[in-house]
């Protein structure tokens, strides 16, 4: 699976084999935006496009667009992991949230890439 960016939006892709064709759509809102193309440009192109026909939608009807994502990351861990995280962030003079953000931000630029 492809992960396609565009203005803060990422759709997944997949190959329909049988159509000979890449479709995908845009993740982590509740409104359905999909997309297609026979090609890589296509698709991303056509996810381009409605990104920005919903963008534009939204406008239209003086509604806020969903943004699939709010900053807030609700997260859960053991005592024994919260202490370790704890005296690791304290270690290097951040606070806990400054330190996650850090080291989980630099482990999914790495897997990502």
């Amino acid at each position: 699976m492809e992960i396609l960016n565009y203005k803060g939006y990422a759709g997944d892709v997949e190959i329909d084999s049988d159509a000979n064709v890449l479709h995908g759509r845009v993740l982590d809102i509740r409104d359905l935006i999909t997309f297609q193309g026979k090609t890589v440009e296509e698709i991303k192109l056509d996810f381009q496009d409605s990104v920005d026909d919903y963008l534009a939608f939204c406008a239209e009807l003086g509604k806020d667009p969903e943004n699939p994502y709010s900053g807030k990351l609700l997260f859960q861990t053991t005592p024994e992991h919260h202490r370790l995280i704890h005296l690791a962030a304290t270690k290097v003079g951040k606070s806990i949230n400054a330190w996650m953000d850090e080291v989980l931000t630099q482990e999914a630029k790495q897997i990502i890439n």
